[in-house]
């Protein structure tokens, strides 16, 4: 059979790993977001009624928090693509050296994955006449251009998604009744947290109740701290 005369009839695979870059960088933002400003705002609620303070706290909470994360993940991002450079470069210069030593330590990775040693150096001989570096940057280091580091990218999503998941307690902080703004902002939290758990799962394929468990769970344990954190700073200080 021609694989290549078959390729535009073929249905192509997608697979959810492809996602995992951006993915992790969305919902860690977004759920960083909801979470931060949440509790920031029901902190701040347990210790005072002012509405003022309230809006005023979650916005500068909202604006200090996205820069942060933007920063955090485009330094984090960066160090990790500093890693996959210098490796990368490493591999190239082993490969201009000794050539038949890599080729070697590529057919050995084939070999333990269940070839049979001459199909291994086969397979190797192939891979690395199409582009060597390439073959030992994706199975010899495990970089691959699904997964490679992207940090400008990783730090926008970041920012919009801490951003996004943010402003939603904003706008419970501006619309909520005061007497009632805690138990508005737990619910609602707990609302969007499940939306946001749910749109994950989906996103990587995954069980979806597990998602919204393991969301919710540690979300209500960071809110019902920060709140008992602010009773005891308002009762004290009132």
């Amino acid at each position: 059979m021609d694989l290549q005369k078959e390729d535009n009839s073929l249905v192509l695979d997608h697979h959810y790993t492809n996602r995992m870059g951006w993915l992790r960088a969305v919902v860690l933002g977004a759920n960083d977001g909801i979470l931060s400003i949440t509790s920031l705002v029901i902190g701040v609620a347990a210790a005072s009624t002012s509405r003022n303070a309230i809006i005023l706290s979650a916005l500068a909470g909202l604006v200090a928090g996205a820069m942060s994360m933007a920063a955090g993940e485009y330094v984090s991002v960066s160090s990790q693509s500093d890693v996959e450079k210098a490796d990368l470069e490493r591999e190239s210069r082993e490969l201009q050296r000794m050539p038949e030593i890599e080729l070697k330590e590529l057919a050995k990775i084939y070999m333990k994955r269940g070839l049979t040693q001459e199909l291994a150096l086969q397979v190797a001989h192939q891979l690395t006449e199409h582009n060597a570096l390439e073959a030992h940057a994706r199975d010899e280091l495990g970089i691959n251009e699904h997964m490679q580091a992207k940090p400008l990218t990783a730090a926008l999503a970041s920012l919009a998604s801490f951003v996004l998941g943010g402003v939603l307690p904003l706008l419970v902080s501006i619309l909520a009744p005061i007497q009632y703004m805690v138990g508005y902002q737990y619910v609602f939290a707990l609302v969007f947290l499940t939306l946001l758990g749910t749109i994950a799962a989906k996103t990587g394929g995954t069980n979806t109740w597990k998602a919204i468990a393991r969301i919710c769970f540690w979300g209500t344990i960071a809110m019902g701290i920060t709140a008992f954190v602010g009773y005891i700073f308002g009762t004290k200080i009132g």
